[in-house]
């Protein structure tokens, strides 16, 4: 996720402060990461060095003085270009689950174990998400939903894989 973007985004329904540009994101994106207030602030002096945002006004605050940012026009084109922009797909030919599979078959060890762990992991995660998506705002849902499809997807594969263990231990062991 960009979060240059999606700050900019949230700015285009008016000027905010960073601390309500934090608390918008967390609200709407950061359920299971939200944002540290360092990353906001460096996040908006970047794009404030880049033209896409401009600091409103600076209100005197408890603290130090508070800025209020709001996006230029040079800012929402570039959220337009962005949105615009289909995402790359990644296809996870890189997996670090694989290449535990094939080390444990090289080293001897129980691969079957290590994907039956896996696999109640997987399975654990899957029911929390569930309860989750029970009980959330459609918002919550779809990203339940999108993270719940994902693990099917690796299920899916933890079973083929388990299925083809000695295939595989045969084709890895030198």
């Amino acid at each position: 996720m960009s979060i240059g973007h999606t700050l900019l985004g949230l700015l285009e329904s008016g000027s905010r402060h960073g601390y309500d540009l934090k608390r918008a994101f967390d609200e709407r994106f950061g359920h299971d990461r939200p944002l540290h207030y360092g990353q906001v602030y460096s996040t908006m002096s970047r794009l404030l060095k880049n033209g896409l945002v401009e600091v409103e006004g600076i209100e005197p605050g408890g603290g130090p003085e508070r800025k209020r940012y709001a996006i230029t026009e040079a800012g929402i084109t570039d959220v337009e270009r962005w949105l615009a922009q289909p995402e790359k797909p990644e296809p996870y030919l890189q997996s670090t689950l694989y290449t535990k599979v094939v080390l444990a078959l090289l080293t001897g060890r129980g691969a079957g174990d290590l994907l039956d762990s896996q696999r109640a992991e997987h399975l654990r995660l899957m029911r929390e998400l569930t309860r989750r998506k029970s009980s959330g705002d459609l918002a919550d849902q779809l990203i339940c939903d999108h993270a719940l499809f994902h693990l099917e997807a690796d299920l899916r594969w933890l079973e083929l894989t388990a299925a083809r263990l000695d295939q595989l231990s045969k084709e890895v062991r030198p």
